[in-house]
């Protein structure tokens, strides 16, 4: 039987990869970055025990990147996320960012609450 921290990060691994396949490939300008960043939180918040959803789009690198309609298709290279997951009596921690070209996905710490 899986441990209550093993249950925490498979969750926060089941998160992710919600966030990611959902909304890859979404068009997004500089203007609608802030409008995404709430709609994906408030998504992946709905799930079963996630805490705490935090998604940071670079509006910035959007605009700078855009084609000649003011938009980019959203991949890990626009955005930074954060996620906690609470499951019984232990907190799950996993981040996204850009490694080496590649939008990892990794737990970051997994505490007893």
């Amino acid at each position: 039987m899986p441990t209550d921290a093993e249950i925490a990060a498979f969750e926060a691994g089941i998160k992710f990869g919600a966030l990611y396949h959902q909304f890859a490939g979404t068009p997004v300008s500089r203007e609608s970055a802030d409008s995404l960043e709430i709609a994906i939180e408030e998504s992946i918040a709905n799930q079963p025990h996630a805490s705490d959803v935090s998604v940071a789009i670079d509006g910035e690198r959007i605009a700078r990147d855009a084609d000649d309609h003011g938009y980019v298709e959203l991949t890990g290279e626009y955005m930074d996320v954060a996620v906690s997951i609470e499951y019984d009596d232990r907190e799950a921690r996993a981040e996204m960012s850009m490694v080496d070209g590649y939008p990892l996905m990794q737990l970051v710490s997994v505490t007893q609450g």
